[in-house]
């Protein structure tokens, strides 16, 4: 733990959320801060003015190796890749890297529930804060944070030890951490972000640094019914707890699904949560999630009945199968979270009315393949948009399908996918924006390209 960072230099790569919030922390407690990131001044005005209350030098446009001149400690936002030069000389020069969450691991005084997977990170988050919020006595505040809404270490100094983290945690932060949470949980691991980490295999392993570091008294909870994550079993040193629909094991405790719902078991004790008919959110993997919330919460001492309460009154989280509007009987759906086929895949499943699905946005090397699949299986109508429209295009034809069964459109935004499909779809349908790729060809997140994909929805007349 280090709470005196006096006349530390530290050089923190990336201005975004995770870099702001981070700078703000070191440089109010006395580091001498240098925030750099390649985006120009123009780019990075607002993120300027909201540190103007603090000295703090600004390189931006470039990431020059001078930068790392008498620094001590290098500290690297989620999005930043480890191999770019800056980096690669501060590991040669010897010099440290951290991040925001490490920082904030380091710091902390109360225990931490960490959330990892490749998809259904944000809805068990928020679900398993909900639970919390409802079975936490008036004197214990709950934290709801890390890799969603608000990095927590602006709040850390706040939090006493009766205090209660529950921290979404991507594999960009979990690649260079070497504290694990007290509670930690795999939702499960499929190939995502190969563009960053290059393979599954560095992949998983970045995810797995959330066991790594646990203890004997330690709980992790894994999914049976995933390759991924139940493979990751052997790192367990503490307590292995798991969730799925499959049979739990005797030796387990955890979630299952019998008789139509959701139980949960300690110490060969079972109990119901609910029934999945009480489930407002839509689809299996849903489900999945609901499982994971309670084996989570089973561990942490939540009592069974904020359990079942959060579960029943839980609508979902922004941009995860959203609800947009009913328009000429038309159903039109926000899924623009689903940034990989695999998310896609979920969405897809989720329904069982006629698809046009609006697919593309910007590739990140992931296979397409299965995805392609189910929708000549599952999908009547597809618009290609974006950077990967061309490429999944090519994906479609090299898998030469006997039977074609859908129909295809390609735009160049999704803006112009939108209107493509107000032409197309047809009363019963659902209009699904799932589009598998990132946002970053066209908006700034996944949030942004939600917010306008709405915004376009509701002016259709």
């Amino acid at each position: 733990m280090k709470s005196d960072w006096t006349k530390t230099k530290v050089l923190v790569i990336g201005a975004a959320r995770q870099g702001l919030a981070l700078a703000r922390y070191l440089a109010s407690h006395g580091a001498i801060v240098t925030l750099n990131d390649g985006r120009s001044e123009q780019d990075l005005q607002s993120s300027k003015d909201q540190l103007k209350d603090l000295t703090i030098r600004w390189v931006l446009g470039e990431h020059p190796l001078e930068l790392l001149h008498e620094t001590d400690l290098v500290c690297v936002s989620g999005g930043v890749p480890l191999y770019i030069p800056l980096i690669m000389e501060a590991v040669n020069k010897k010099i440290p890297l951290t991040n925001d969450s490490q920082i904030f691991m380091e710091n902390v005084p109360c225990p931490v529930i960490g959330i990892t997977g490749s998809v259904g990170k944000t809805t068990t988050t928020t679900l398993l804060g909900e639970i919390a919020h409802k079975a936490s006595a008036k004197d214990r505040k709950v934290w709801v944070g890390g890799n969603i809404g608000n990095p927590l270490i602006n709040n850390v100094e706040e939090m006493t030890g009766n205090d209660l983290v529950i921290l979404e945690l991507s594999s960009f932060q979990l690649e260079l951490m070497t504290i694990s949470p007290n509670i930690a949980a795999i939702l499960n691991i499929k190939p995502n972000h190969l563009d960053r980490h290059g393979s599954v295999e560095a992949y998983t392993s970045a995810k797995a640094n959330i066991l790594k570091h646990q203890t004997s008294h330690d709980y992790a909870i894994i999914n049976r019914d995933d390759r991924g994550s139940f493979g990751l079993r052997h790192l367990i040193k503490g307590n292995l707890v798991s969730f799925g629909f499959s049979p739990i094991p005797e030796d387990h405790n955890g979630s299952y699904i019998e008789n139509d719902a959701v139980w949960v078991t300690n110490h060969g004790i079972s109990e119901e949560i609910c029934k999945l008919d009480e489930i407002t959110l839509p689809g299996k993997h849903n489900i999945s999630n609901i499982l994971a919330a309670s084996a989570i919460s089973l561990v942490a001492g939540l009592n069974k009945e904020a359990i079942r309460a959060a579960i029943r009154e839980f609508k979902g989280v922004p941009h995860r199968l959203q609800f947009v509007r009913e328009w000429n009987g038309i159903r039109w759906i926000n899924d623009s979270k689903a940034t990989t086929p695999e998310g896609s895949i979920a969405a897809i499943l989720a329904f069982s009315n006629p698809i046009v699905l609006l697919l593309g946005g910007k590739d990140k090397n992931l296979p397409w393949e299965n995805l392609l699949h189910l929708v000549n299986q599952k999908v009547d109508h597809v618009i290609l948009f974006g950077d990967a429209a061309e490429k999944i295009h090519g994906y479609i034809k090299e898998l030469k399908f006997q039977n074609q069964n859908f129909t295809l459109d390609i735009c160049n935004h999704l803006q112009d996918a939108v209107i493509t499909a107000s032409k197309i779809a047809e009363p019963g349908d659902i209009v699904l924006l799932s589009p598998g790729g990132t946002s970053y060809d066209e908006f700034k997140d996944f949030e942004e390209r939600g917010e306008k994909f709405q915004s376009w929805v509701q002016n259709l007349q």
